[in-house]
């Protein structure tokens, strides 16, 4: 404990970040809280001298040109979130975290489909946070790195942590953020607004299944959005009755929780204007039904509604940003759980547009789930444009991982367009086929129309397929995020909590509709 001391005293320290706030975590006291400050340093060049950021720079001239001897003396060469905390160096700042950037001026790589100077200013900023939140700062300003809005990202996303279930005492600090010595604020604020948007979503996916029925989520709904002048109506039990939503109340009987159907509606533009649509899926809690899944490692699939999470944030965050456009969100939200209730494997239900589907394996429930939901959102909105979010197939994850978000659309400028938002916010998508051939995987059937599985093991564009034969209006997009909005298991992503639930893709979405909102002049 003694050398601990003395290295957050002495104000320079050969250990890196990740070392020294491990040592300050299990150290197992409280350290004296206080300010904290990120500031960014750009990766050497050859024999160039260490370039700082423009912030960094002047924060060094303030304190005489000890950050930059600190900096010279521990060999920081600003390799991307790598780096130091040094203490004491100034009096307004008890700890400041001095971290790589990578290479100055980096910009969109087409290989990646990623804009790294972005995504490295989100993991600068994101590393440097989690070290100050570690060795207890209560305030910490951040250096915008010529980035504002993808700084307050990665620091944002990188702090927050589900802390609902914890005992005060055992919670970790949450600090404080605000923008160091930049006059991007509105850049700052967008960035915050986003990056707590997808925390939303992050907290509705990993609290319990007990704590998160579709009744708590349709609550926490209401108490998340209405303050933002959005309208949430919720349907129950009888409502989805009177409307003859088969297919959703055959996964919903197998459970004593009774479902709920939300329809959320924002109004940025003229009212007549057609809106945007979105489908979450919100199985609140996916056992598999009388499929079982395995039973180790079922605790994730309480982030089976995770689409609806996101979905839910991303409203929140379009209001907040008072967007030009008209969107609605379809959430319908229920438990899939293996009872005397419970639909039985070959079941037949009769959907909303009159065609048949066999429900063949309860393991996926979700296609079942979002089938009449679907059908009835374009009756009921007649949208331009359609979106989906859920994770359904398995074949997403094993393909991607965490990388990418798998997306399938009938339509290549709706493609494009969240190919650029991927590539912007750092949580990228890929298109995966949506080809005849697996279509007839799903209708080729004697004695029903449709199957929820289909015929193959390629699962995920299986489950597309399913839902693209719903789908009547021009354009529509299918996002899975098995592999992207369930736990981050790799800890790839520096600024997202390593086995957390992820969030995403939220600010993806809100991304896309801005480009759809505010078109660039061409």
């Amino acid at each position: 404990m003694q050398n601990l001391r003395r290295i957050l005293l002495k104000g320079r320290t050969n250990r890196s970040l990740q070392v020294i706030t491990k040592m300050c975590y299990s150290c197992g006291k409280e350290v004296q809280r206080g300010r904290g400050l990120v500031l960014g340093v750009y990766q050497r060049e050859g024999n160039k001298e260490l370039k700082l950021t423009t912030s960094a720079e002047k924060f060094n001239d303030r304190v005489g040109g000890k950050l930059m001897e600190l900096i010279c003396e521990t060999k920081i060469d600003g390799r991307l979130g790598r780096g130091k905390v040094f203490n004491n160096i100034d009096i307004d700042y008890r700890s400041v975290a001095v971290v790589g950037v990578g290479l100055e001026g980096i910009g969109f790589n087409e290989l990646e489909m990623l804009d790294e100077g972005m995504e490295n200013v989100r993991i600068a900023a994101g590393i440097g946070a989690q070290a100050l939140q570690t060795v207890n700062c209560s305030e910490i300003s951040v250096d915008s790195m010529d980035y504002a809005e993808q700084a307050a990202e990665g620091a944002a996303l990188a702090i927050w942590q589900y802390t609902e279930k914890l005992s005060v005492k055992y919670r970790p600090v949450m600090p404080k953020l605000d923008m160091y010595d930049s006059a991007d604020m509105d850049g700052w604020m967008r960035g915050m607004c986003k990056a707590e948007s997808q925390n939303l979503a992050r907290r509705l996916s990993d609290a319990p299944a007990n704590c998160m029925t579709p009744t708590l989520f349709a609550q926490a709904t209401v108490d998340a959005l209405c303050p933002c002048g959005i309208t949430v109506e919720i349907r129950t039990m009888d409502w989805i009755e009177q409307q003859r939503m088969n297919s959703f109340l055959m996964i919903a009987k197998g459970s004593c929780e009774p479902p709920v159907l939300m329809e959320i509606s924002y109004c940025g533009t003229a009212p007549e204007d057609k809106p945007v649509m979105f489908l979450g899926k919100g199985i609140t809690f996916n056992s598999g039904g009388i499929n079982l899944r395995k039973c180790d490692g079922m605790d994730e699939y309480r982030g089976s509604m995770s689409g609806a999470a996101a979905c839910v944030a991303m409203m929140r965050c379009v209001a907040a940003l008072s967007l030009p456009i008209n969107v609605v969100a379809i959430i319908p939200l229920c438990e899939n759980l293996p009872s005397g209730m419970a639909t039985k494997p070959g079941d037949v239900c009769t959907l909303l547009n009159a065609r048949s589907m066999a429900i063949r394996d309860l393991d996926k429930a979700g296609v079942v789930v979002m089938a009449d939901p679907m059908i009835y959102g374009q009756t009921t909105y007649k949208p331009r444009l359609v979106v989906d979010v859920a994770t359904l197939g398995m074949g997403t994850k094993k393909a991607f991982g965490g990388g990418a978000t798998a997306i399938f659309s009938n339509s290549h400028y709706i493609w494009k367009q969240f190919q650029r938002a991927g590539s912007l916010t750092g949580d990228r998508v890929w298109r995966l086929p949506l080809w005849q051939y697996y279509k007839k995987q799903v209708t080729d059937e004697t004695g029903y129309d449709l199957s929820n599985d289909g015929r193959g093991l390629a699962s995920s564009c299986l489950a597309a397929a399913v839902l693209h034969e719903l789908v009547h209006c021009a354009d529509w997009a299918h996002l899975d995020t098995r592999g992207t909005g369930l736990i981050s298991q790799f800890g790839l992503i520096p600024y997202l909590t390593k086995f957390r639930m992820t969030g995403r893709p939220t600010r993806t979405l809100v991304q896309f509709l801005y480009q759809l909102a505010c078109p660039e002049p061409k």
